[in-house]
């Protein structure tokens, strides 16, 4: 079993940074291997001035402004087919298990995923770089000297779907939309942008305050276009089922709200032939399907309701793939390795709860959780422990505080205390490891003696708080998947006097009751990126723990943790924003914020034989699927 992703493939995978940050969720040790256009050769980390064909964080750009595709495609790849799946990630509003709305950039709703194919933007990830993005809607983009002006120059053959011209005052209107009134992910990360207008038809002028993040404009510009004269006349702040104008390479066909929403190919997609485009958008159908239950899901797909799945139950993948179609060569199985970074996946304390507010009953929990018994028993010793908020990647902190760090350190000055700066030089903290029997008495033993110390006691067999109350948990959730492994974990904490339960909930409640903080403990994966920046204050950051509907679900409120994330944002190279995230996931760790689960470095994928996907290397910063693979066609490599 495995996590899924944001409110997730199989867990809540919550996409660092929304649209664009959701496109910045990258790997480790890979970026030594990007190579540099000539036209970089300004300061490090500071994007620099003048027209660019593309951007990133740290303004180097693998592709020249004549690159005529992405090298992992197949630039001629065949066109036609379906391709459809339970889809692995969510965004925002979206949901893995139902969908009730067509609006994704919203708070009030389930959104079907995928809704973003139905929009262009102004540019476009490329999957083999670690954060840059190249021209969509916009051809080029001109930077003030002082970094806080961006002028997106349009192309002038973009259109909606309806044939209208799409234009900057569409564009300007979409990005002010959305910070008034977006998801509130997205008013977060738009804070530091100051205004948007339109300077003609042409050209669209973003403003940014002189102490944005880096990755905000990135953010700004991968954020969808709308119809300005479409929402003339339809709310946008309200869920809604009428398929919206858009101008991507996808129109909404077909759906059932909670079964399943097909995606249609725009024959005359006026951006097909762009370099961005060329070699992807190849299926004429997409189509998501949605199930309640992992089981039928999977017997779904061995009756070729849909035929692509990526398997994230891990006693699904040992025992259940021996079904004739697989025998026969009809249905293929591939273990492809995920290079990405596994981010941080657990169940995650709420500390607005009293029973929470100590450190030491968080860390006590911990102990009562066996991992190793429940790799072993429950998941076929496919997974790994997470200890890290940057797991699977270089931004992860070992061993005690390196040069780098004591130097960044030093440099905070009194605005730590001495026992903050010991702490943060210190080696970080990690969940314990189990004999694996299951009931270690041992790591129970310590678990008893921290609450002990934390002030709470047992009376008639019940543990109670320091104020005399028994300590009860409710672990929310709203599928079924990972009962037997909080069940064990129940078993444990009972026998430290700890009335627990597993609390199943229909999926829109279960949203509301995140969206108000309304619960004990759930399980999430947050997917961090390798280029973190301003998103970071949604899931950590102090303000964001008060905001409803925020990814702070913990509610972590913690000045140092503050001042690490604006360190993180300052850092002008990648060397020093990697030393930043080393302290600040030190200093999260340090929390006891989470009882922390597993990850595999992997993607277990099974598909019916009806497909064909590029000989080029894959790129390893995306699993890419189905955004390259094409059908019919060469069969699949």
């Amino acid at each position: 079993m495995s996590a899924r992703s944001l409110r997730v493939s199989r867990r809540h995978l919550l996409a660092l940074g929304g649209a664009a940050g959701a496109a910045l969720a990258l790997p480790r040790r890979v970026a030594a291997q990007q190579a540099t256009t000539p036209d970089t050769a300004a300061m490090p980390g500071v994007m620099p001035a003048g027209e660019r064909h593309g951007l990133s964080a740290f303004g180097d750009l693998k592709y020249p402004a004549d690159f005529a595709h992405f090298d992992y495609v197949d630039p001629d790849a065949a066109k036609g087919g379906m391709f459809s799946q339970i889809g692995p990630t969510g965004l925002f509003n979206q949901s893995l298990q139902t969908f009730n709305s067509l609006n994704g950039y919203i708070l009030s709703g389930d959104a079907a995923q995928g809704i973003g194919l139905i929009f262009d933007t102004l540019m476009k990830r490329a999957l083999d770089e670690p954060d840059a993005v190249y021209g969509l809607l916009a051809s080029s983009v001109t930077i003030s000297p002082d970094g806080t002006q961006y002028r997106f120059r349009l192309r002038p053959e973009a259109r909606f779907h309806d044939g209208t011209p799409l234009t900057a005052e569409d564009v300007a209107f979409s990005l002010n939309l959305l910070k008034e009134k977006g998801h509130p992910i997205i008013v977060q990360n738009l804070r530091e942008m100051e205004s948007v207008q339109a300077e003609g038809e042409d050209t669209v002028l973003v403003r940014f305050t002189p102490t944005r993040a880096r990755d905000v404009p990135l953010f700004v510009a991968s954020l969808p276009v709308f119809s300005k004269a479409y929402y003339g006349t339809h709310p946008f702040d309200q869920s809604t089922l009428e398929p919206p104008l858009g101008s991507g390479p996808y129109k909404v066909g077909p759906f059932e709200v909670g079964r399943y929403i097909a995606y249609e190919r725009v024959p005359d997609y006026w951006a097909a032939g762009l370099p961005v485009n060329r070699g992807v958008n190849n299926f004429d159908t997409l189509r998501y399907e949605y199930f309640r239950d992992r089981e039928v899901g999977f017997e779904a797909f061995k009756a070729k309701v849909y035929l692509f799945r990526q398997e994230f139950t891990s006693r699904t993948w040992a025992t259940g793939y021996d079904f004739p179609a697989l025998k026969e060569g009809k249905v293929k199985q591939a273990v492809l390795p995920d290079t990405t970074p596994s981010g941080a996946q657990g169940w995650f304390l709420n500390l607005r709860r009293p029973q929470f507010a100590d450190p030491r009953m968080r860390e006590a929990l911990s102990y009562a959780f066996d991992f190793e018994w429940t790799n072993k028993y429950l998941m076929f010793d496919a997974y790994k422990r997470t200890t890290s908020f940057f797991e699977n990647s270089d931004l992860m902190a070992e061993g005690p505080a390196g040069p780098e760090e004591i130097a960044l350190i030093a440099s905070l000055g009194d605005k730590l205390t001495p026992a903050d700066v010991a702490a943060l030089k210190a080696p970080p903290w990690s969940p314990p490891v189990s004999d694996g029997s299951g009931q270690d008495r041992k790591l129970l033993r310590q678990a008893t003696r921290l609450l002990a110390e934390a002030g709470f006691r047992v009376e008639s067999g019940r543990l109670v708080s320091p104020d005399g109350k028994p300590v009860t948990i409710e672990f929310l959730d709203d599928e079924s998947g990972l009962e037997r492994h909080t069940s064990t974990f129940i078993k444990n904490l009972k026998l430290l006097g700890i009335e627990a339960h597993f609390r199943l909930v229909d999926s829109p409640q279960y949203q509301r009751r995140l969206n108000d903080f309304d619960f004990d403990t759930t399980v999430r994966r947050f997917s961090l990126s390798t280029v973190p920046g301003e998103s970071l204050r949604s899931f950590f950051g102090s303000r964001a723990a008060a905001t409803p509907g925020s990814n702070n679900l913990s509610g972590i409120a913690d000045p140092v943790v503050d001042l690490l994330i604006d360190q993180v944002i300052a850092a002008d190279t990648r060397e020093k924003m990697r030393t930043a995230c080393h302290l600040l996931d030190r200093r999260l760790r340090a929390g006891r914020y989470w009882v922390p689960h597993w990850y595999s470095a992997e993607f277990r994928i099974a598909f019916w034989d009806e497909f064909a996907w590029p000989s080029a290397p894959r790129p390893v910063y995306e699993r890419a699927i189905p955004d390259i693979w094409s059908a019919p066609g060469r069969p699949a490599q």
